[in-house]
C-alpha cells in the first residue's frame, strides 16, 4: 500500500508509553513486569499502522492504554475514546445507535436512519437490526463492530486482532471492507495483530513489538522485504504461505531465529 499522510500532523501520537505491573512470585518479594516499556508511535489521517508481535509482546496492553482502558505508568497519548464491545443484551440496532444516544446526536428517527445506513455500508441486511450478538456469525459480528465504530464518523479506529478468529475467506472480506471504508472516509487504523500475512495486505507502516518495546519500525514494503531485526525475520518466517513444505521450513527457520536471539535480562 502507498503510504499516505507522511508529512501531515499525526492523528494519534503516543510518546514514551510505559505500563508496569507489580506481581508476586512464589516468594514474598514483588517483581515488576514491564508490559509496555517506552513505546512511541504515531498514526496519520487515512493511514494504517500495524502493531505486531507474538503473544505477550505488549501490543494489546498498548492498545488498552491508548483507549484508556488501562491507566498508564508513564508517557502520554493524544487522541481517541474507547469503544465498547457488543452487548449481548442489546439488539444490533441498539448497539450501533448507542454512541449516537450517548453523545446526544440526532433524534430517534435520524438515529434509525443512520443505523440502517451503516448496516448497508458494512454489508448486513436491514433485518439484522432486530437480532442479538449471539445470533450472528463471527464475520457478521465483526461487521457490526465496524458499523458501531463508524457511527460517530471517527478519524481513528483501534483494531485489536479484528480477524484472528475468522477463517481465511471471511478475513479477506473484512480486510477488504476496512480498506474500502478507509479509501472512502479517510479513517485511520491502528491495527494490532500477530499475523504478518494480514499486515502485508492492510497496513502502510509496521511497528514491531517485543517484550514491551518497539524493536523495528518502517514502511510495510521495506519491513517485509528487508527486515533489519532477527526477531522481525522470525515473525515473517511464521506468516502462512500456500506451499506446506515451504511453511514447514519457515517454521523451522523461525524457531532457530528465536533461539539464537532470545532477549536477556
Amino acid at each position: 500500500m502507498t503510504e499516505p499522510g507522511a508529512a501531515a500532523s499525526p492523528l494519534l501520537e503516543v510518546r514514551g508509553l510505559r505500563k508496569y505491573f507489580r506481581a508476586r512470585g512464589r516468594g514474598v518479594e514483588e517483581r515488576l513486569i514491564k508490559a509496555v516499556d517506552d513505546v512511541s508511535l504515531s498514526v496519520s489521517a487515512g493511514q494504517t499502522v500495524a502493531l505486531v508481535g507474538e503473544s505477550g509482546s505488549g501490543k494489546s496492553t498498548t492498545a488498552y492504554c491508548i483507549l484508556r482502558l488501562e491507566d498508564v505508568t508513564a508517557g502520554s497519548v493524544f487522541f481517541q475514546d474507547p469503544l465498547a464491545s457488543l452487548n449481548p443484551r442489546m439488539t444490533i440496532g441498539d448497539i450501533i445507535t448507542e454512541p449516537l444516544v450517548v453523545h446526544g446526536i440526532g433524534d430517534p428517527a435520524s438515529r434509525r436512519a443512520r443505523m440502517h445506513e451503516l448496516l448497508d455500508r458494512v454489508g448486513l441486511r436491514p433485518d439484522t437490526a432486530a437480532r442479538k450478538a449471539h445470533e450472528l456469525s463471527g464475520g457478521q459480528g465483526q461487521r457490526v463492530g465496524i458499523a458501531r465504530a463508524l457511527a460517530l464518523e471517527p478519524k481513528l479506529i483501534v483494531c485489536d486482532e479484528p480477524v484472528s478468529s475468522l477463517d481465511v475467506s471471511i478475513q479477506a472480506q473484512i480486510l477488504n471492507l476496512l480498506k474500502d471504508i478507509q479509501q472512502e472516509s479517510g479513517v485511520a487504523y491502528l491495527f494490532i495483530t500477530h499475523d504478518l500475512a494480514v499486515v502485508r495486505w492492510i497496513s502502510h507502516r509496521i511497528e514491531v513489538m517485543r517484550s514491551g518495546r518497539i524493536v523495528e519500525s518502517g514502511p510495510t514494503a521495506r519491513i517485509c522485504a528487508e527486515p533489519r531485526e532477527e526477531y522481525t525475520k522470525a515473525l515473517l518466517a511464521a506468516a502462512p504461505v500456500p506451499d506446506p513444505r515451504a511453511m514447514r521450513q519457515r517454521r523451522a527457520d523461525r524457531v532457530d531465529l528465536l533461539a539464537a536471539h532470545e532477549p536477556t535480562g
